[in-house]
C-alpha cells in the first residue's frame, strides 16, 4: 500500500477508535471491575459457584478489553512515529504496511469484541441443523453445515460436544445439535440463524444434474444458569432410544439417548451423547428450558419468524445464506452482503469474515 492510502486509512480507523472509545461500554471498563473486584471480596462469595463462575467470566472479559485499549493505544503511538520516521527514510514503506496491518487486525478485533454487549452475547451457544425437503440431498447438505461449524470450533480452539446426531437415510443427518464453548460465543454467531441455500451438481444424482437444497440452522445462548423458568412434568412426553453416532463415533449399545416433548408447546428435544439415560435427560431438560425460555422471549418481542415456528418451511424464503459450487462458486449472504468465491474454504469452517460483517453491517 502507497504511503497516502495508509495515511488514509490510518486516520479512518482513528475517528472510528475514538468513537469506541467513547461508547458507555468502553468508558466504564475501569468501573466495573472495580465493582466486580469488590465483589470477589466480600465474604461468602465462593459459596454460590454459580454466580461466582458468572463474575469471574465477566472480570475476565472486561480484564481483556482494557489490556487490548491499552495496547491499541501504544500502537497507534507507535505509528504515529512510524510515520514520521518513514518521511526520514529511517524505516521503510514495507515495515510501516506491516506495522499497519497488525494495527488494522488489533483493531479489528477490539471491535468486534466491543459490539458483543447484548444481554447474552457473552454466552456459550447451541447450534441446531434440520433438513429441508429433498431427502437424501437436504439431509446430505444439513450435515455439511454440521461439519462447517465443527471446523470452525475446531480452528478456533473452541471446546465443543455433539448432544445429538440423528443419522439420514443413507446419507447426512435428520437432526443434529452441538454445544460450543468460548469467550463471547452468541454474540459471534446469533446472526447465522436462519436458512442456508446450497447449489451444486449432486453427488446422488446419477444424471449428475444441479440441485438446490436447504437446510435450517437455530443458534440458541446456553443460558441455562441465568434464567429461571418452571416445566410442569405432566406437560412432558419422554422416550427413549439406541444412540447412533457421528463419524463412527462409539456409542451406546442401550436405550440411553433420551426425547423430550413438551407438549402445550410441540418443541422436542434429544440427547444422546452421555454414557447414561439419566445423565441425557439433565442435558435435555437442560436445552428444553433454553428453547422454551426462547420461544416465550420471541413471542413476549413479537418477533418471532417462520424458522422458528413449528408450521416453518424450509425452503425458498428468508433464505440467510446462499452457497454456489455450480456452475460458479460464491457464497453470499443475503443479509449483510458478505461474498466470498472460496466456498471450499468457508465449509471449512473459514467463516469469520461473515461473522465480522453480521455484527457491523
Amino acid at each position: 500500500m502507497e504511503l497516502y492510502e495508509l495515511k488514509k486509512e490510518y486516520a479512518q480507523i482513528v475517528d472510528k477508535l475514538n468513537d469506541i472509545f467513547e461508547k458507555d461500554n468502553v468508558k466504564s471498563i475501569d468501573s466495573e471491575l472495580s465493582t466486580i473486584e469488590e465483589e470477589t471480596s466480600k465474604s461468602g462469595f465462593w459459596d454460590n459457584p454459580k454466580t461466582a463462575s458468572l463474575y469471574l467470566k465477566k472480570q475476565n472479559k472486561l480484564k481483556s478489553l482494557a489490556a487490548d485499549k491499552q495496547q491499541l493505544t501504544t500502537m497507534l503511538d507507535d505509528f504515529e512515529v512510524m510515520l514520521e520516521w518513514v518521511a526520514e527514510e529511517l524505516v521503510t514503506l514495507e515495515e510501516l504496511n506491516a506495522s499497519f496491518t497488525e494495527l488494522s487486525s488489533k483493531y479489528t478485533s477490539f471491535e468486534l469484541e466491543t459490539l458483543l454487549n447484548g444481554e447474552f452475547d457473552d454466552s456459550d451457544v447451541l447450534i441446531e441443523f434440520n433438513p429441508g425437503a429433498g431427502g437424501t440431498e437436504s439431509q446430505d447438505w444439513a450435515n455439511m453445515l454440521y461439519n462447517m461449524y465443527v471446523r470452525y470450533a475446531e480452528r478456533n480452539g473452541l471446546k465443543y460436544n455433539v448432544l445429538n446426531y440423528q443419522p439420514g437415510d443413507g446419507a447426512g443427518i435428520k437432526n443434529a445439535m452441538i454445544e460450543i464453548r468460548g469467550t463471547n460465543l452468541y454474540g459471534k454467531l446469533r446472526l447465522e440463524t436462519g436458512i442456508h441455500r446450497l447449489v451444486r451438481i449432486s453427488p446422488f444424482d446419477s444424471q449428475n444434474r444441479r440441485h438446490t437444497s436447504f437446510a435450517a440452522v437455530k443458534v440458541s445462548p446456553l443460558i441455562d444458569d441465568k434464567i429461571e423458568i418452571e416445566i410442569n412434568q405432566s406437560d412432558l412426553k419422554i422416550d427413549t432410544f439406541r444412540s447412533s453416532g457421528a463419524g463412527g463415533q462409539s456409542v451406546n449399545t442401550t436405550d440411553s439417548a433420551v426425547r423430550i416433548t413438551h407438549v402445550p408447546t410441540g418443541t422436542v428435544v434429544s440427547c444422546q451423547n452421555e454414557r447414561s439415560q439419566i445423565q441425557n435427560r439433565e442435558m435435555a431438560m437442560k436445552i428444553l428450558k433454553i428453547k422454551l425460555y426462547t420461544l416465550e422471549q420471541e413471542k413476549r418481542n413479537k418477533q418471532r419468524d417462520e424458522l422458528n415456528s413449528n408450521s416453518s418451511e424450509i425452503s425458498f424464503g428468508s433464505q440467510k445464506r446462499s452457497y454456489v459450487l455450480h456452475p460458479y462458486k460464491m457464497v453470499k449472504d443475503h443479509e449483510n452482503g458478505c461474498e466470498s468465491s472460496q466456498p471450499e474454504k468457508v465449509l471449512g469452517g473459514e467463516i469469520e469474515q461473515f461473522l465480522y460483517k453480521n455484527l457491523v453491517n
